[in-house]
């Protein structure tokens, strides 16, 4: 007869994590909206029967998620408020993830191909003259003579992330611009390391110009190829180029 597996005790829930539960299940039950103020430490004291230094450590990992904002001062403005900066805290928690698990690097450019299709897709049905001056103006500004490689980088990332931006599905764009950011550094790696910069860069800037293209004329099915053909067209370079650190190489040490 096998040997019964040993029992332990079972740990005891952390405090703030209780803390923690209660403030979700306020917000998902709709009672906290964005734009709410929580009431003050003093009275969730009271009204939950914790300490005030659970309550600290809860609303620590709240604003650090994106859920909370707090603002010191006595002014209508002050207190802790419910925010919404998903894509901000989405694409912080993502790109440490990444670095953390080290992903494969084909797994990582694999649903960014599948998530900026989408997004480009949708902004080509979507897309206003807003943005479309936006990128635009991300456009003129990456062909300008002289324009370093990580200036070209910076507004390589600022492009793909007015694309996800102008879907107008706001969970598709926040998933996009995380994964996107999370790369980031990746990607100027290899631009630091290519051999014939200028040849890439061109090559680049035209892709990107007729991905525009599409999106202006609100040909979806077209958008969606060309972002994907070249996001896949990158990932071939990268490959041919690794950079140390990128996440999913033999040299990885933790950099997404």
């Amino acid at each position: 007869m096998a040997e019964a597996t040993a029992w332990e005790p079972v740990p005891r829930t952390r405090t703030y994590e209780l803390v923690l539960a209660r403030i979700e299940e306020q917000i998902v039950a709709g009672k906290l909206r964005v734009g709410d103020r929580l009431p003050p430490e003093r009275d969730l004291v009271e009204l939950l029967g914790v300490s005030r230094a659970a309550i600290r450590e809860a609303l620590r990992v709240l604003e650090a998620q994106g859920v909370l904002r707090s603002r010191v001062g006595t002014g209508p403005d002050s207190g802790t408020v419910i925010a919404a900066l998903p894509g901000e805290a989405l694409s912080r928690l993502l790109r440490l993830h990444l670095a953390l698990a080290n992903f494969p690097l084909a797994d990582v450019f694999e649903a960014r191909a599948s998530l900026e299709r989408s997004s480009a897709m949708l902004a080509a049905e979507h897309a206003t003259a807003e943005d479309l001056a936006g990128l635009r103006e991300v456009l003129r500004s990456m062909d300008a003579p002289g324009v370093s490689r990580e200036e070209f980088s910076d507004l390589d990332t600022a492009f793909h992330v007015a694309i996800a931006e102008a879907a107008g599905n706001r969970l598709v764009a926040d998933l996009t611009v995380a994964v996107r950011n999370a790369v980031r550094q990746t990607v100027l790696s290899t631009f630091r390391l290519l051999p014939d910069w200028e040849a890439e860069a061109d090559r680049l800037r035209s892709e990107h110009h007729a991905l525009l293209a599409a999106v202006a004329a609100g040909d979806a099915d077209a958008a969606g190829r060309l972002v994907e053909a070249h996001i896949r067209g990158f990932h071939r370079v990268i490959t041919a180029h690794p950079a140390e650190g990128a996440p999913g190489s033999d040299t990885d040490a933790g950099t997404a």
